[in-house]
This record gives C-alpha cells, sequence and structure tokens, in this order.
C-alpha cells in the first residue's frame, strides 16, 4: 500500500513542485527580512533555479532527443547534482569565498566554479542557442584576443581560469553578479503577482473583459487584443509570454470574424511588445535601469507610464484604422462575462493600484510592496473564489480547487523566475567577458569620437547599433549591452542619464521586433497559422510611428526627466505626434488619392514639427493643428475607407 502510494506521488512534476515551493517560500521570506542581502541569496538559490530549469525543460521534452531515454535520466541527475553540490558548497563556504578569498581561490573553489560555468553555458545552448553562441566566440575572444589583426579588437588575452572565475566565483560579475540577483530579488518578487493571477484565472478574466469592452463592433474585435496585452502586460513584463496568454484567445477570435491570419498575428505581435513597456513590470530592463542609475523602482515606473500611454493609444489607433479598412461594419454578438471573471478582474486592476499607492504615495520599498500586494491579491482572489464555489455554487468555478490554484501559482512563479535567471545568468557571463576583454571601453571610445563629431550621428549609430544587437538577442541583453556600451557615451556629451537609459531601453523593444529572432511574432505566427516573416515586417509597419516615441525623448525629455505637469504636456505632444503620424500612414482623407496623399504628407509634416522642433510653443502650435485634423480624418476615414462588400479586404498597408 505504501508503496502504491509512493509510485502515484514520486513523478517528474511533483518533484519539479516540490523545487518549485522551496524556491517560492524562499523568495517570500527574503522580501519580508532581506536576510543575508541578494549576494548571499544569489549563492543559495541559483542553484534551486537552474533544478526548476532543467526539469521544466524535462518535463515538455527529452533534453537530447538523439539519446536514449536512459542516458537523459542520467544526465539530468547529473545536472541536479552539480547543482546541489554547489548549492552546499557555497552555503558552507560563501563567507570564505565571498570575502576572504577574493582574487586567491583554492582548487575547489575553481572546481564547483568551472562545473557550475558549464552547466549554465549547457542550459543556455539548449534554451537559448544564439546567446550560447556569443558566449562561446566571447570566450574564445578572451583566451585569444592577441591574435587578432584588428587594433580595434586587440587584447592580451586572458587565462581560462580567468574566464571562469571572473563568470563564477568573483561574484561581482558572471553568474552570481548583479543580474542574477536581481532576477532573484526583484524580478521574483514581482513575478509573485503574474504567478497569483495566472493561478487564479484572473489573466484569462481579464482578455474575456476586454473581448466584453471592445462591444459589438466587428471593427473593434482586434482591439480586444491591444486592451488585453496592455493588461497582462501589467504582470508579466514580456512579449512572448503575452503573445501565448492573449494570443490564444484573441487571434482565433480575429480570425472567426474574418481578419486574416497575418494581420491578426500582427496585431497581437505589435500589441504583447507593449508587455516590455507597460508598468509596474516593464520587462526585466526596467529593473535592471533602476539599478544601473541607483534609483528606486517606482521611480522608472512613473516613468513608464508616459511610454505606455503613447504606445498603446497610437497603436490602437493604428489598428482601428487598418481594420476600418479590412471589416465591414455588420455588428456581431456581444460577448457575456460571468460575474465571477468581471470581479477577478476588478480585483487585478484594484491589486495594481494597490501596489501603486504601496510604491508612489507611501514609499514603501519594492520587495515589501510587491509581497504586500502578492498577498492583497492572492486573499481577494481566495475570498472570491470561497464565496462563488461555495455560497453560490457557481458553474463558472466547478472545475477550480483551492489546492489546484495554489499549486498552479506556485508553478507559474517557478517557471517564470527559473527561465529569467538562467537567461540573467547567461547574460553574466556575457557582460563579464566583454569587461575582462575591455572591449566596452573601447566600443565607448569610438562612439564619443563620433559624438564628438556630431551628436545626432551618435545617437544614429548606437540606434543601428542596438537594433543590430537586437537582431540576434532578446531585450534584456540587448538592453544590458547598450546600456554599457552606449549609455557612458551620451552622458559624456551632455543628455541627460534618464534620456539615455530609456533610449536604450526603447532600442531593445524595437530589437524584439527586428528579423531573425522576434520570438513574440513566432509565437504569434504559429498561432494564428501564418507566415512568420509576413506577420514580423506588418508588425513592424504598425509600429512604425510609436518607432518615433525612441527620438522625440530627446527634444520631449520632460517626458522621462521630469515627473509632473511638464511630463503631461511633453507625453502629450509625443502622442499627438505619433497619432498624426500613424493617420498620415494608415488614415484615408479623401477618395481621390492624389489629394489624399497630399493631406497626409502635410499632417506628418506638422506630426514631425509636434514631436522635434526644439521650439516648445512651435510644437505646441502644431499639435493644435494636427489635433484636430486627425480627429476630423478619423470620421472621414470611417466614411470613405472600409470595404465596399462582404469581407473583401482592401491591403492593410
Amino acid at each position: 500500500m505504501l508503496s502504491d502510494l509512493l509510485k502515484s506521488h514520486a513523478n517528474l512534476r511533483n518533484l519539479t513542485f516540490a523545487f518549485a515551493l522551496v524556491l517560492f517560500v524562499w523568495v517570500i521570506w527574503y522580501c519580508y527580512t532581506g536576510s543575508g542581502g541578494p549576494q548571499e541569496l544569489v549563492s543559495r538559490l541559483l542553484p534551486i533555479a537552474l533544478i526548476l530549469q532543467i526539469l521544466f525543460m524535462y518535463q515538455k521534452e527529452p533534453l537530447y532527443k538523439w539519446l536514449p531515454a536512459i542516458a537523459n535520466h542520467v544526465l539530468v541527475v547529473f545536472y541536479i547534482g552539480i547543482c546541489a553540490y554547489a548549492f552546499g558548497y557555497f552555503y558552507l563556504y560563501y563567507e570564505d569565498i565571498a570575502i576572504w578569498r577574493q582574487g586567491s581561490y583554492t582548487t575547489q573553489d575553481f572546481v564547483v566554479g568551472l562545473l557550475m560555468f558549464l552547466l549554465v553555458m549547457e542550459l543556455s545552448r539548449l534554451a537559448h542557442p544564439v546567446l550560447f553562441w556569443v558566449n562561446v566566440v566571447l570566450v574564445l575572444y578572451t583566451l585569444f584576443g592577441f591574435l587578432s589583426p584588428l587594433d580595434f579588437f586587440w587584447h592580451p588575452g586572458a587565462s581560462f581560469y580567468r574566464v571562469v572565475t571572473s563568470s563564477t566565483v568573483e561574484m561581482s560579475n558572471g553568474i552570481y553578479g548583479i543580474y542574477g540577483q536581481i532576477a532573484l530579488t526583484l524580478i521574483a518578487a514581482f513575478l509573485l503577482l503574474a504567478a497569483i493571477a495566472n493561478g487564479f484565472g484572473a489573466q484569462r478574466a481579464m482578455i474575456l473583459v476586454m473581448q466584453r469592452i471592445a462591444g459589438n463592433s466587428r471593427q473593434m474585435v482586434p482591439q480586444s487584443a491591444v486592451m488585453g496585452s496592455m493588461a497582462i502586460g501589467m504582470v508579466s513584463g514580456s512579449g512572448s509570454a503575452n503573445a501565448v496568454v492573449v494570443g490564444t484567445i484573441t487571434i482565433p477570435l480575429m480570425k472567426r470574424y474574418g481578419v486574416p491570419g497575418v494581420f491578426a498575428a500582427a496585431v497581437e505581435t505589435a500589441a504583447s511588445m507593449g508587455g516590455l513597456i507597460m508598468p509596474p513590470m516593464m520587462g526585466v530592463g526596467a529593473f535592471l535601469m533602476s539599478e544601473f542609475l541607483g534609483v528606486p523602482y517606482w521611480d522608472v515606473v512613473v516613468r513608464g507610464f508616459a511610454l505606455a500611454i503613447v504606445y498603446y493609444v497610437s497603436l490602437a489607433l493604428a489598428v482601428y484604422l487598418l481594420c476600418v479598412r479590412l471589416l465591414p461594419r455588420e455588428p456581431i454578438e456581444t460577448l457575456k462575462v460571468s460575474a465571477y471573471n468581471q470581479i477577478k478582474t476588478s480585483i487585478f486592476f484594484l491589486a495594481v493600484a494597490f501596489l501603486m499607492v504601496m510604491m508612489g504615495a507611501l514609499g514603501m520599498g519594492e520587495l515589501l510592496a510587491a509581497l504586500y500586494t502578492a498577498s492583497f491579491m492572492f486573499v481577494l482572489l481566495l475570498v472570491n473564489f470561497l464565496y462563488f464555489k461555495y455560497v453560490l455554487k457557481d458553474p463558472a468555478v466547478a472545475q477550480e480547487t483551492f489546492l489546484g490554484n495554489v499549486r498552479l501559482s506556485i508553478e507559474t512563479h517557478a517557471d517564470m523566475t527559473s527561465y529569467l535567471t538562467l537567461l540573467l545568468a547567461t547574460l553574466g557571463i556575457m557582460i563579464g567577458l566583454f569587461t575582462v576583454t575591455g572591449f566596452i571601453n573601447r566600443m565607448g571610445g569610438m562612439l564619443l569620437d563620433l559624438g564628438s563629431w556630431n551628436i545626432m550621428a551618435l545617437i544614429f549609430m548606437s540606434f543601428v547599433f542596438g537594433w543590430l544587437v537586437g537582431m540576434g538577442l532578446p531585450p534584456t541583453a540587448t538592453y544590458i549591452i547598450g546600456a554599457i556600451v552606449i549609455v557612458g557615451p551620451l552622458r559624456e556629451l551632455g543628455v541627460n542619464p534618464w534620456v539615455a537609459h530609456f533610449f536604450v531601453f526603447l532600442i531593445s523593444v524595437w530589437g524584439e521586433l527586428s528579423p531573425p529572432t522576434s520570438l513574440t511574432a513566432a509565437i504569434s505566427a504559429r498561432i494564428a497559422e501564418a507566415s512568420f516573416m509576413r506577420t514580423m515586417w506588418v508588425a513592424l509597419k504598425i509600429c512604425l510611428p510609436i518607432t518615433l516615441m525612441t527620438f522625440a525623448i530627446f527634444t520631449r525629455t520632460d517626458m522621462v526627466v521630469n515627473p509632473g505637469w511638464a511630463q503631461v504636456g511633453a507625453t502629450l505632444l509625443v502622442m499627438i505626434g505619433t497619432c498624426a503620424t500613424a493617420f498620415a500612414m494608415f488614415g484615408r482623407f479623401l477618395e481621390n488619392p492624389a489629394g489624399d496623399i497630399l493631406l497626409r504628407v502635410m499632417l506628418g509634416f506638422f506630426a514631425f514639427v509636434t514631436m522635434f522642433h526644439p521650439d516648445g510653443n512651435m510644437a505646441v502650435a502644431a499639435a493644435a493643428i494636427a489635433l484636430p485634423v486627425v480627429i476630423y480624418g478619423v470620421i472621414r476615414h470611417q466614411r470613405i475607407a472600409g470595404p465596399k462588400s462582404g469581407l473583401q479586404p482592401q491591403p492593410v498597408i
């Protein structure tokens, strides 16, 4: 009997849950106490996070499909053994390694560091192959830089011992450095909100409510993707996660009402990208920005709202203009949303407001604010669940169980945290090797030389550099590299630090749309069963007006420098400019092509003056012309741009 009970519970999923529970409880305890500090925490929790990532990956498929099952089992046990060994060693000797043996490590220190270095590299090869090969090239460059025929890349070289120690036991960079610490402190704390919302079904409820808000207009159906992604983006901080959560619901809905698959996938891609900008999560880059600038995370969030408002208002307008051209006006059936889901959605937004009050009005630290908000959300969702399940006996909650919801919350938190911890540990190796080779200093010097000639040339080349990096690396990696390479030269030339960092931050966001590695576009295209490349290009075109915001912050600096009324004014100017640009690209004033193009070109001119003219009065005057013209244009567009019959769509771009 006991053996049968053990067999039924001794499985991979339950083992994963056991480690997930350890991570969950440890993160909560640290948020409450701050015991030991982030460096000691990462030495404890990094091995557990890597174990979780191994187990989550192994649940989906064998780590090595070309090996027999028994070999995969053995390797998984071996990898977990390495993590257990590192956990025990750092638990016993953390103080010696972190303080007393800096610069003179023992053989055992080196062996532990080497094993963890190789394990992170191998896991990154499986999960982030592009980053893995970049790190391989950097390792070779670190070892043999003295062989470079180009002076710009030449350096005297470093030993393999230095490669390993700088990436592990030195703990200033590498897998135990600042990036791993942020993953297991700030990010892990805020992911508690996303985990609890997912565990109790609040995320799906929000999407349903957003669909209901879109109403019975066929042309408004794609707006459910925009609004749903905006809501989920508050706690996901990820474009790909948004695409998975929101896209699985909104893309089939859009296709059902006549939206072409490519356009449906592109709308979801563009909307999901806003998850990297939408406060309070704002992606991993915002947490890193807080660390780079040495400011509270709330200071980043309050500026991020300006970017998010411009992004989603401009995107909603662009999508609406295109949908008017694509879809007829016939109404559709209005979606009905249960009271249970409506209350869950209200609880979610109430929790976000609670977090804002904790960090903004009360000035509470980020970790405690996230913990109290997660607790607040959990209690309200639990009360809502118990009331509808046991008092009202509502059919909408019949399939849910308390333990099932709690377990899903814990597993969701572990999955997201372990994934980001591996990502940031991999990036820690990359930045550590950049530092060892001196490449960052040389690149910064080159950009400074360029900036001494013309600051506009520096901004343009920085954008090109960031965009190229973003073509191969995820947004977090792009932001880190950009923050280290680009921000310094910009600040040397007098650019405000907030402007410089948000410039790089926005570049990293647009890099997620760059071919060939847009994971968000790949997920959306797969859901829509559409072409990946066509999806990505249409999404790029939809987002093109908003991309101008990246450069507008150099002239409308109050948008990211001075929170308050000055920020509101600058944000309105940029928003009017991006909306006017969107209409100039996608709207229609007249049925006559020649006259229509002339009017749209003139509107585009006023849009550029609004965003980029250095004289604030001139910008306000241009905005006073552009805004009513856009409003009038939308009314005209509704009358003349729709399909003439049936579902015969006009070209979307």
